[in-house]
């Protein structure tokens, strides 16, 4: 199978490639290189690499031609800095994405076609009331956080709320810009799907973590902050009370499920998860004790005001759709990501 990975050489995209390759698969990438001086050493020599990005009608031309399956990764990431970074955003995720399906639609594409989404989709995840069951938390006000209620109350009865695993099915709520990007990139996906016959894949990506992250940057995973901070010796600094609840899956699961997805005929979105929660604070912890002589995490009660709370996937329509269960433990692959090379 000939196969088309944009982002290629990124964390997650040269993950794929990797997998790819290992297993015989033609992998065509498109990457700017943006992020990187030269091409990165962990991508492939078999790679076919066409430097470019998704605004480049000529480099999506030559990257679709004769592709039998694509996997769409190129995104900007994170939260950003502040919401000045929105057209950077917009450009990049949303017509970026429409720029390839224009090449894919103008190529008479009716491949497998797979997305990279997220659970920041979702907004806040799924809560219960002990009174009223299933409630939806009210978006976070800044005078709470403030104070230190960090907390979801249930909007009726003002209850503490209990997380519960997100659905697929759960309503799309997305709190930041980077959230509301990625889910038009699921909605002008589909769209395409339904017009062109295609089949359409959304992976919701829950936090991805191992070897090639980025370092540190606004952009980074908090992972990736976290050991940028264990290797210049200081303390990582835990955001609010640190109980915050996230299920973190390791990179080569997550490429596993691309593959998955690839090969399979699920049409629709699935959650890439470990399932396995754990709070920020256990995985500062679970790092810190990597390192030697590691200071001890710092909670300092700072937030941000874009960020969730507790969102933790259900992974059940993964295994079912795709064949797919992570692998990793959340023990063993901190261990292993306290020494990952890092980008």
């Amino acid at each position: 199978m000939r196969v088309l990975v944009t982002g290629g050489a990124g964390f997650i995209g040269g993950a794929i490639c990797r997998h790819l390759t290992a297993r015989g698969d033609q992998v065509v990438v498109l990457d700017s290189l943006a992020a990187h001086k030269e091409p990165p050493a962990h991508l492939p020599d078999s790679v076919e690499l066409i430097v470019g990005d998704l605004a480049d009608d000529d480099a999506l031309r030559d990257a679709v031609a004769g592709v039998d399956a694509v996997c769409h990764q190129a995104a900007r990431v994170g939260l950003g800095v502040d919401f000045d970074d929105v057209t950077a955003y917009v450009a990049d995720n949303d017509a970026g994405t429409a720029n390839l399906l224009r090449a894919l639609w103008r190529r008479s594409f009716t491949g497998r076609l797979v997305v990279a989404s997220s659970m920041v989709v979702y907004g806040e995840g799924r809560y219960r009331c002990p009174e009223h069951g299933d409630a939806r938390a009210e978006p976070r006000r800044t005078a709470d956080l403030d104070a230190g209620r960090f907390e979801p109350r249930c909007p009726r009865c003002g209850a503490a709320l209990a997380w519960a695993p997100v659905p697929e099915d759960a309503p799309l709520d997305p709190r930041n810009v980077y959230a509301a990007t990625k889910v038009h990139t699921e909605h002008l996906s589909t769209l395409y799907g339904r017009e062109s016959g295609a089949r359409v894949c959304a992976l919701r990506y829950h936090n991805v973590y191992g070897p090639h992250m980025p370092r540190d940057t606004p952009y980074a995973g908090v992972a990736a902050i976290f050991r940028s901070a264990l290797e210049a010796g200081k303390a990582p600094r835990v955001f609010e009370d640190g109980a915050q609840t996230r299920d973190f899956v390791h990179v080569d699961d997550v490429a596993r499920a691309n593959l998955a997805a690839l090969d399979g005929d699920w049409a629709g979105a699935c959650n890439i998860a470990s399932g396995e929660p754990h709070t920020v604070g256990d995985m500062a912890a679970a790092l810190a004790a990597g390192f030697e002589d590691a200071p001890a995490p710092v909670v300092t009660g700072e937030y941000r005001l874009g960020d969730v709370r507790h969102v933790v996937a259900s992974p059940d329509l993964a295994a079912e759709a795709l064949g797919f269960r992570a692998e990793t433990r959340f023990a063993e692959g901190m261990a292993a990501f306290a020494r990952d090379p890092l980008r």
